[in-house]
């Protein structure tokens, strides 16, 4: 093949050595043939790079022996610019394809009379165990709406993709509820197998004490405390490797045999994906009442494409969402204050998605890798860098959920301008 496609001064070169097999020919008008190629390619793309039209068709038609680059030149001649193809950006506006399966059936929950039975249940891990657990109302309900009756708001912090900074986010808003010294915070973390609040909260080295009260959760200061699976570990590193019903079981223990006391806010961090996890908080907190649950994303499809994974779950529960935050959006330059956009929004990021979901818009908050120092030191981002961009996207995102959660703003950040 490589023969046949070389340039004819190649083949020339061929029959000019001297002494060698047709074996050694081969391979030696081979990596000629791809050094010419190699060459041909790189002047094109220069010429690519550096025109302001695009010259691609003209040489396509004049020079047959540059066919060959024509795919990998259409995606270098694309890659500065960073453009979406017309298909990507049309993806949202196309009708929904029609099945030829009827659609998935969804789980009964395990207090249905169909719980193990029905024909979602088929190939589920938890379909002998659900069949077989007693039916009817879970009878520890009534005992976690006793329990958290004395908490006034409760917020879901989700996410449909790992990555996206969620738990980061769920730390510092319960920092920035707490940065009120008249409110109580509380955060819950339910990230079984992946627990990292302890660590950004700066007391991953404490443990649980029970009492005859309930479980006492760790304090990280005067109106802030946290409870997590990190806190029950023998060491830091040991892995958490359960399956659904043991982890719905501890955090129904978080639930109903934790003293939270009287607190103003519980920020409830989960994993991400729509796992047991997610069932489980959902169906233990619907009697006691959530106040709704704030959806973090991050500006590219790829984070999008399980955020309206994530927003179809909380419909089909019924779970209020308060909002989408975007957070890695762009990164401010601390001595030129120029913004630079990190992760780009390719279909319009999340402003768009919202539009689109019909569900507010929070805010964005840039990247800054200060964020990150904070988490892993266990301080407060907020208190440290109060002057960042960052911390003034946050407070408005603060504020915002405040609002919707029928609070006032002032009252939730007394100084808009400090923390």
């Amino acid at each position: 093949m490589w023969i046949s496609n070389a340039p004819p001064m190649l083949l020339r070169h061929q029959k000019k050595v001297p002494g060698s097999d047709k074996y050694n020919n081969l391979k030696l008008t081979a990596a000629s043939s791809a050094r010419h190629q190699s060459e041909q390619a790189t002047s094109i793309i220069q010429l690519c790079l550096f025109s302001k039209e695009n010259p691609l068709p003209s040489l396509y038609k004049t020079n047959k022996h540059k066919r060959n680059h024509w795919a990998t030149l259409r995606t270098i001649n694309m890659a500065p610019l960073m453009q979406e193809p017309a298909p990507a950006l049309n993806a949202l506006s196309k009708a929904a394809p029609k099945l030829v399966a009827p659609e998935p059936e969804h789980c009964p929950g395990p207090e249905s009379e169909q719980a193990g039975k029905s024909d979602a249940c088929n190939g589920c891990p938890n379909q002998a165990i659900c069949a077989a657990a007693p039916k009817g109302p879970d009878p520890d309900i009534p005992v976690i709406t006793a329990r958290l009756s004395s908490i006034r708001h409760k917020i879901l912090v989700l996410s449909g993709k790992g990555g996206v900074g969620k738990s980061t986010f769920s730390s510092l808003l319960a920092q920035a509820f707490a940065s009120n010294p008249a409110s109580t915070v509380g955060i819950m973390d339910t990230d079984i197998c992946g627990p990292s609040i302890p660590k950004m909260m700066g007391v991953e080295a404490e443990t649980i004490h029970i009492t005859n009260a309930g479980w006492n959760p760790v304090w990280v200061s005067d109106n802030l405390s946290v409870m997590s699976v990190q806190f029950m570990l023998p060491n830091r590193d040991d892995a958490v490797i359960w399956r659904g019903p043991k982890k719905n079981g501890l955090i129904k223990q978080f639930l109903k045999d934790v003293e939270w006391g009287e607190m103003d806010y519980l920020i409830v961090d989960t994993p991400p994906g729509t796992s047991d996890e997610h069932l489980s908080v959902n169906s233990f907190l619907k009697e006691s009442g959530v106040d709704g649950a704030v959806v973090v994303t991050t500006p590219q499809e790829m984070s999008l494409l399980d955020v309206r994974k994530e927003i179809d779950f909380c419909r089909k529960a019924g779970i209020r969402i308060l909002g989408l935050v975007e957070n890695m959006s762009g990164f401010v330059c601390p001595k030129c204050t120029h913004e630079s956009q990190i992760f780009r929004a390719t279909t319009g990021g999340g402003a768009r998605l919202a539009k689109e979901m019909g569900i507010p818009f929070l805010g964005a908050v840039p990247l800054d890798p200060r964020v990150g120092m904070a988490c892993d030191f266990g301080e407060s981002f907020m208190d440290n860098f109060p002057d960042s961009p960052a911390s003034a996207a946050l407070r408005k995102v603060v504020r915002s959920i405040g609002k919707f959660i029928g609070e006032d703003p002032d009252e939730v950040l007394p100084d808009a301008g400090q923390i």
